[in-house]
């Protein structure tokens, strides 16, 4: 996908001039200042042997066949353990070392140049090096200045002009100015851009497709200039693919950059210790406001339960994708505190709308009649997420609440199935990511829907992979049925409707994986970016949603309701509706 490989990953590091000198911390390795007891460190080595052993599961490649149960009942000998865990005074019997925040990731990042960023993991990552013109606040979803610190649009809606903030320097010393926006965007969408050909820019096409022209007023102005007017424009630059790079850097080290990101942000990529950890230090001289964290260190590790674990036992400071099966559990231990936000999320199974059989409405109208998702809501996630009934989020501005979901009929699915053409059913091929960003619980939601569907006839086979790997894969378009998610930063429908369903963004060159092409929809969503009037908007929106539910694209199943759990001493943290994981608020105690 781009210009090296995985091995080239593996320990690299900022220069000696870039790297923030550590501060003074505490000499032990458990953070404390007084010397934790030998029972202490032989708390955690047991915890940790007894447990991490028993929680890893081995990478299964196929599943055929699986019993729900497999999906819903995974309370082994290590659950028990990790429950009475849990259950008991929840103290922590070991703590990371003062200054440096450990947190644990679902997945590991694939990729930390912004321009070419695709999952949240490497988001999530990436966003604390670097900045956008525009951004949210701490609380909310609404637009405020980021590095522009005001801006004018005109009254055809066809230039934006930025006011960038004086005084802001990259984390390699270069200013940040309108030349730096100006190579940031157009190394995504010239072709003759000397910079062009280090990426594939896999989203470039939606975010910028409809750029004309950036151009450089002044060292301190910027302006766009659109093809015709996007009343998402604002929200898209929200962006990552939006955030301004060093062009220095990017100059400096070609390829090479994805390993060594330099941003404004309130954080300097340190090192990455390929399938271990991606280590950051505070930006000492961050425009906004100080840092009070020294370092953070991200951790990979794919299972709910290891995660756990590594929390309890002090491995972890803060994890997210916190197993639904112990959220009761989590609320009720007093040395932890669990967070819980809603944002614009969805999960969905994605279906090739290309291929037979299931070009036919009526299949892909039948696998969202066969799948039970109030069973999977209830008994997998626990609760922690909400039905979907479509693409956008229930209850913002542009959500249709006369639709309403699928039910679970079997009868009605085999009936569809029939007038299809397959009477007995067909065999087909689910992919699954192994873990993931917002992908919730996917081998075990995936096994339920697997059984779902063997109930009509439609014999699936689960295929699971590296997130990585699996991104890739989709890239390629043979698949057959898939599990996805997306998080769209902002409630705009378009953020969500137009990237992953209108039939310009067909993978590989944007994130329509269904392949999926309606003329009517594409117009109604084309004629919502022209107007700013939102309530015009919303009912194009609506019109164009209940198309979808009707043409089946996916099965819609679930809104997200994220969680985090986070040890005592991390303090100031919040979960934020756009998913963003916002370190640089935290301070230890």
């Amino acid at each position: 996908m781009i210009g090296w490989s995985p091995r080239q990953i593996r320990k690299t590091r900022s220069s000696p001039s870039t790297a923030t000198p550590a501060t003074s911390r505490c000499s032990n390795p458990f953070g404390s200042c007084s010397q934790p007891s030998t029972t202490s460190y032989l708390m955690v080595g047991l915890l940790r042997a007894i447990l991490l052993p028993c929680l890893a599961r081995p990478r299964a490649i196929v599943y055929r066949d699986a019993a729900p149960e497999e999906a819903t009942m995974r309370m082994s000998m290590a659950w028990l353990v990790l429950a009475v865990v849990l259950l008991a005074s929840g103290a922590l019997v070991a703590a990371q070392p003062a200054g440096t925040l450990v947190v644990g990731l679902v997945a590991e990042p694939v990729n930390l140049d912004p321009a070419q960023v695709t999952d949240l993991n490497s988001n999530r990552v990436g966003r604390r090096i670097v900045e956008t013109l525009v951004t949210f606040p701490d609380e909310s979803t609404q637009i405020v200045p980021g590095l522009a610190e005001s801006w004018t649009i005109s009254k055809d809606g066809l230039k934006y002009a930025f006011k960038l903030r004086k005084g802001i320097t990259f984390h390699d010393g270069a200013p940040f100015d309108a030349d730096a926006v100006k190579f940031s965007i157009e190394r995504q969408i010239v072709t003759e851009h000397p910079f062009n050909k280090l990426g594939k820019y896999p989203f470039a096409n939606y975010f910028f497709g409809n750029v004309k022209a950036v151009e450089v007023v002044d060292p301190l102005t910027v302006e766009f200039s659109l093809k015709e007017p996007r009343a998402s424009f604002l929200a898209v630059l929200t962006a990552g693919a939006a955030s301004i790079v060093s062009p220095t850097a990017v100059k400096k080290l070609g390829v090479d950059y994805p390993l060594s990101p330099v941003g404004t942000g309130p954080f300097k990529f340190a090192s990455w210790d390929r399938g271990q950890r991606v280590v950051l230090e505070k930006n000492a001289s961050y425009w906004k406001h100080p840092v009070k964290v020294d370092r953070v260190i991200y951790r990979p590790i794919v299972e709910d339960q290891a995660r756990l674990t590594e929390l309890l036992t002090g491995g972890l400071d803060l994890i997210v994708g916190t197993p639904p099966d112990f959220v009761t559990q989590l609320e009720n231990n007093a040395k932890i505190t669990l967070l819980k936000q809603v944002g614009a999320h969805v999960w969905y199974l994605g279906i090739n709308n290309q291929k037979k059989p299931f070009d036919d409405k009526r299949v892909r109208q039948a696998l969202n009649y066969a799948v039970n998702k109030d069973a999977i809501v209830r008994d997998v996630l626990k609760g922690t997420g909400t039905l979907s009934r479509g693409p956008v989020l229930p209850n913002t501005w542009g959500a249709d609440s006369a639709l309403k979901p699928y039910p679970y009929d079997p009868e009605r699915a085999r009936k569809l199935l029939a007038e299809a053409g397959y009477p007995s059913g067909f065999s087909t091929t689910l992919w699954v990511p192994e873990s993931g960003s917002g992908m919730q619980s996917p081998v075990a939601m995936s096994t339920v829907i697997q059984s779902n569907l063997k109930a009509i006839g439609v014999n699936v086979t689960l295929q699971t992979m590296e997130w990585g790997a699996y991104l890739a894969k989709l890239r390629t378009k043979e698949q057959d049925l898939f599990a996805l998610s997306w998080m769209a930063g902002n409630e705009d429908p378009d953020l969500v409707m137009y990237p992953l369903l209108h039939s310009s963004q067909w993978t590989p060159n944007g994130p329509n994986r269904a392949l999926y092409k309606n003329e009517k929809y594409d117009e109604l969503l084309h004629q919502a970016r022209l107007t700013t009037d939102q309530k015009k908007r919303a009912e194009l929106y609506r019109d164009a949603q209940r198309i979808l539910v009707d043409d089946a694209p996916w099965v819609f199943v679930d809104h997200e309701i994220q969680t985090a759990a986070h040890a005592k001493r991390v303090q100031g943290f919040k979960l934020h509706p756009s998913f963003d994981l916002r370190v640089e608020t935290i301070s230890l105690k």
